[in-house]
């Protein structure tokens, strides 16, 4: 989720031009690099970083149609979709 908010925040600061989405971007950016790095502790780096970027990406484009009213068209819904099933067939096919 972290990478949503700080997707979401950098949006927000319009370049970093403006001081608290800027301040926000950071710290959620610091904090999720956190998560992904204790993830990387028993995860295989494929799985933890795929699922890290994936459900960043899919995430931050669910919250552009739905919070920033960005357009959903038939395309991006099936590219979305597609990341997904390779976040799921990513995982099934790891070991553990």
């Amino acid at each position: 989720l972290l990478e949503v908010v700080w997707a979401y925040f950098m949006k927000q600061s319009h370049g970093f031009t403006r001081t608290v989405p800027t301040i926000a971007t950071f710290v959620a950016m610091f904090a999720s690099f956190g998560l992904l790095s204790a993830a990387m502790r028993s995860l295989p780096l494929s799985v933890s970083y795929m699922a890290w970027t994936g459900i960043g990406a899919v995430g931050a484009f669910l919250v552009g149609i739905t919070v920033l009213g960005e357009q959903a068209g038939a395309m991006r819904l099936a590219a979305a979709a597609m990341i997904v099933v390779g976040l799921v067939l990513m995982k099934l096919s790891s070991p553990g």
